[in-house]
């Protein structure tokens, strides 16, 4: 991620989306080809359970420029594929975001949703509320402390 969303003027959060492969990925993809419209602007990780995702994960991609981070899974209590993984990423959130205050981050960069398989249009809409939501609060005040990789580093 660098910081050229901002290059021509409007700012363009970038959003990093951990997403349950049995469920949020599946309502991705289905928003997909279903053809239902969301803007461009998140960058999905498909991981097996939304209780895989390490907290140190959602502070890397902070730290890498995302101005946003969307952990979704499959819905409470019991839809889990892996019986408890959601029950874990619900707890593991409520800590992290007072532990994002303490780290000068908005704890509404931060959002923990549950979508299942046949939610196409709650994947599109959550995606459009986060943008909408990113750019009223505006770019992530760790954006200044990233470095733009060009590529082309010669070492």
């Amino acid at each position: 991620m660098n910081g050229s969303s901002e290059q021509y003027g409007e700012f363009k959060p970038v959003i990093v989306g951990f997403l349950c492969n049995w469920c949020a990925y599946a309502g991705a993809d289905l928003a997909g080809t279903s053809r239902i419209q969301y803007p461009p602007n998140i960058r999905i990780i498909r991981v097996m359970c939304s209780g895989r995702v390490d907290p140190v994960f959602i502070l890397e991609a902070f730290n890498n420029g995302a101005d946003g981070v969307l952990v979704a899974g499959c819905h409470l209590p019991s839809d889990c594929h892996y019986l408890t993984g959601n029950v874990q990423t619900e707890k593991r959130t409520l800590l992290l975001k007072k532990m994002l205050i303490q780290l000068g981050i908005e704890p509404q960069r931060l959002r923990l949703e549950w979508i299942s398989a046949s939610e196409g249009d709650k994947f599109a809409s959550v995606v459009t509320d986060m943008v909408a939501e990113l750019k009223q609060i505006g770019p992530s005040p760790l954006k200044a402390n990233t470095q733009v990789s060009t590529g082309n580093n010669k070492g």
